[in-house]
């Protein structure tokens, strides 16, 4: 594409741009949560949409995220669609019989009578010394309940085709963005993030892996963040010789297993980089999908890059060394070629 025509977004503006599109075709799509109206978000998700569309459709709520999301729940079934936020993924607690006693399950109560088409997005990730209540991922959390589709767009362009995709899906969409490829200035935003978004709607399908660098030697799987790290790590390793093939994988459920294997059977190695907790998370299950499908691929034992077993640290320099970085991936092929 001609560099003189590209129309670079936000994370935060592409969504805002989904949501606005599929409001004016689909008059039962609305907005709820905590500070969507007329702040716009604490992301900037919803920057725009209540000067548009009216409080009757962007509704800020009260801080109750059990009785928003309850609420959105009923209206899917009666035949509205909402986008609802929930400010911080930590907060899920609060909520959790609304998001997976009703929201996921309701569907499979009702033999499929009933759908429920609503998008639950959310906030993740640390990195800016919010501690543990505040700075979590938890997509394992997530990924691991039946019922839910659960998507982490790692940048602009994917982050509007799936929102528009989750809107117009009939199943509860789980919709996780990591604060730091947001574009808010005062949480610092990962540049790679911020890329060309076309003005017209489109979909990025729900349930699709990409290869957004193509390698040889070992496969980096990641999403949101993690992608960026990535990269990051990826052209590190090519002033090596090393030529690292980097997936993102977009979505967790569904999870595109085949484009992962295919990765690593091409390379022979795998590293699995995930800003969620180290055990009994993504990074595991990537690896369990590799290696019961066919372990003879595998010219090493592959590694995880995650977040250790541990609350998230409110000092800085506590956090960092917990978080995932480009230097522990390129620590995990060293590791890897010395074993």
């Amino acid at each position: 594409m001609n560099k003189t025509n590209e129309r670079k977004l936000t994370i935060a503006r592409a969504m805002a741009e989904a949501v606005a599109q599929e409001m004016r075709v689909d008059p039962m799509v609305f907005v709820m949560g905590e500070d969507i109206g007329a702040l716009g978000g604490v992301y900037g998700n919803t920057r725009g949409l209540l000067e548009e569309f009216g409080a009757e459709r962007i509704r800020d709520t009260p801080i109750s995220e059990t009785a928003f999301i309850g609420a959105a729940v009923g209206a899917a079934q009666d035949g509205m669609r909402p986008v609802v936020e929930l400010m911080f993924v930590d907060f899920f607690g609060v909520c959790f019989d609304a998001i997976y006693n009703l929201m996921a399950k309701n569907t499979y109560f009702s033999g499929g009578n009933f759908k429920v088409p609503m998008v639950l997005m959310t906030s993740t990730g640390g990195g800016y010394s919010d501690a543990g209540q505040h700075s979590q991922c938890v997509y394992g959390t997530f990924a691991h309940l039946p019922g839910m589709k659960v998507v982490a767009p790692s940048n602009a362009y994917d982050a509007k085709g799936l929102m528009t995709a989750a809107m117009r899906d009939d199943s509860p969409v789980v919709y996780m963005y990591h604060k730091s490829l947001q574009g808010m200035g005062w949480l610092g935003t990962e540049k790679g993030a911020t890329v060309h978004v076309p003005e017209e709607s489109y979909t990025v399908e729900i349930g699709k892996a990409k290869v957004v660098r193509p390698g040889h030697d070992v496969t980096i799987v990641s999403l949101g963040m993690g992608v960026h790290n990535a990269l990051k790590a990826a052209d590190a390793l090519a002033e090596q010789g090393v030529e690292a093939e980097v997936v993102d994988l977009v979505s967790l459920v569904p999870l595109d297993r085949e484009t992962i294997r295919e990765s690593v059977a091409r390379t022979g190695r795998l590293i699995v980089v995930d800003e969620d907790y180290m055990s009994y998370g993504v990074s595991g299950e990537i690896i369990a999908s590799v290696t019961e499908h066919d372990i003879s691929v595998l010219k090493a034992a592959p590694k995880r890059v995650a977040y250790p077993d541990v609350p998230i640290p409110f000092a800085r320099v506590m956090e960092q060394y917990c978080l995932p970085n480009p230097d522990k991936i390129i620590a995990a092929w060293g590791d890897m070629k010395a074993a």
